[in-house]
């Protein structure tokens, strides 16, 4: 029996889409995140980088927050908890550390 097959289509498919459309914006936010996670959880491990550690984790958290109400598929939901999380955790040491500010207020 003949079973329907369906085309691939010729334009470019992202590695977070599941459902075959570009999503060039949830794409650039899960990007996004994932790098100031990263930065952010790194640089949470060296007390004296507290402020690159809580900012970076600050913007961690908006963008990724915005990115999960604005994402299309479960696999950008996926990677942007992952970066909200590392960008959580370098947020909380960061503040821990010394916070946003580090002293220079007050």
């Amino acid at each position: 029996m003949a079973q329907a097959m369906r085309r691939q289509s010729t334009q470019s498919i992202s590695l977070f889409s599941t459902d075959g459309k570009p999503h060039p914006l949830q794409d650039t936010l899960v990007a996004v995140t994932l790098v100031l996670g990263a930065v952010a959880f790194v640089t949470a491990f060296f007390h004296n980088l507290h402020l690159l550690t809580s900012w970076t984790g600050l913007v961690g958290i908006v963008t990724g927050l915005y990115g999960q109400f604005i994402s299309a598929t479960t696999r950008e939901r996926f990677a942007l908890i992952i970066g909200l999380g590392a960008s959580a955790i370098g947020f909380f040491l960061g503040m821990a550390h010394g916070g946003l500010f580090g002293g220079w207020l007050g």
